[in-house]
C-alpha cells in the first residue's frame, strides 16, 4: 500500500467519521426534543390522575343500583341514533390552521376551535402539547419569533 492509497484511505474514514457524527448529534437533539414533549405529556397526565382522584374522594362512586339505572351511553349507541362523532383535537386543529394563511398561536387556536366546538374545551397545555405533537409527525411547522410560538400547515407561508 502506497502512502498516498493510504492518506486516501484516512481521508475518506475520517469524512465518514463526520459525517456521522453530524448524523448522531441531529439524531440526539431529534430525541431530546421528544423526550421534552413525552416529560410535558407526563406531567400533564400525572395532573389528569391526581384530578381524577380527587374527583373519586369527593365523589364516591354510586351503589350497584345506580349505576344500572342508568342509561348506558356509547359511541357506537350514538352512531347508531345519526350522531356524527367528534373529530380527534389534532384534526380538528389542523382543519383551523388550513383556514388560514398565516402561523396561529396555541392561544387562538384554543379560542377559535372552542367558538366552533362549543362542547370541547381542551386545556391550553392540552392543545400545546397536541400542536407539538403534530410538529413532532411533521404535519405542522413551529415558528418562533422571541418569546412567542405560532403553528401553521407544512408549505404554509411564514409571517
Amino acid at each position: 500500500m502506497t502512502s498516498r492509497s493510504a492518506a486516501s484511505l484516512r481521508a475518506r474514514y475520517v469524512e465518514q467519521a463526520v459525517s456521522d457524527l453530524a448524523e448522531n448529534r441531529r439524531r440526539q437533539r431529534e430525541l431530546a426534543q421528544k423526550i421534552k414533549m413525552l416529560e410535558q405529556e407526563e406531567a400533564l397526565l400525572m395532573d389528569i390522575l391526581t384530578l381524577a382522584e380527587r374527583y373519586e374522594e369527593a365523589n364516591p362512586a354510586p351503589l350497584p343500583e345506580q349505576v344500572q339505572q342508568r342509561p348506558v351511553t356509547t359511541r357506537a349507541k350514538a352512531a347508531e341514533r345519526g350522531k356524527s362523532r367528534q373529530p380527534l383535537l389534532g384534526d380538528a386543529l389542523i382543519e383551523l390552521l388550513d383556514a388560514h394563511d398565516e402561523p396561529r398561536s396555541a392561544k387562538d387556536l384554543r379560542e377559535e376551535l372552542m367558538e366552533r366546538h362549543p362542547d370541547r374545551s381542551p386545556t391550553p397545555q392540552v392543545v400545546r402539547n397536541t400542536l407539538e405533537s403534530l410538529v413532532a409527525k411533521g404535519r405542522i411547522r413551529r415558528h418562533k419569533r422571541e418569546r412567542s410560538v405560532s403553528y401553521a400547515l407544512v408549505g404554509r407561508a411564514t409571517s
